[in-house]
């Protein structure tokens, strides 16, 4: 099987195709113009992960909404089950960048706040 990907490592944005056997063994990794690229490939192909932004609400704040982000990359399975978790969390002014909204969203891994909020 064969899969084209545009890598997000860097600026050039290289179009990458990766073959597959059918029981998901890279065989092939072609198009990267440097060796992140074959990186963000395997990765890409083996265990796809994102880092998950979103809003959450402010308690004592009725209408207001914190942006909100993971402190690391998620793995996409897990997306949904992170933002259940945001969606059901409320975050109490005054907030600060940076501040843990959701400690162990996913192991390791926290719900952290993107701006001020007085």
């Amino acid at each position: 099987m064969k899969k084209e990907l545009t890598c997000i490592v860097c600026p050039v944005g290289c179009r990458i195709f990766v073959e597959t056997e059918n029981s998901g063994k890279i065989t092939s990794i072609t198009g990267n113009s440097c060796q992140r690229g074959v990186k963000y490939a395997e990765a890409e192909i083996t265990n796809p992960t994102r880092i998950v932004t979103s809003t959450a609400a402010v308690e004592n704040r009725p209408g207001v909404y914190l942006p909100v982000k993971t402190s690391a990359p998620v793995p996409k399975g897990e997306i949904f089950t992170v933002m259940e978790k945001i969606n059901a969390a409320r975050a109490k002014a005054p907030v600060h960048i940076g501040d843990v909204i959701i400690k162990d969203v996913f192991p390791g891994t926290d719900i952290l706040a993107t701006a001020d909020i007085d």
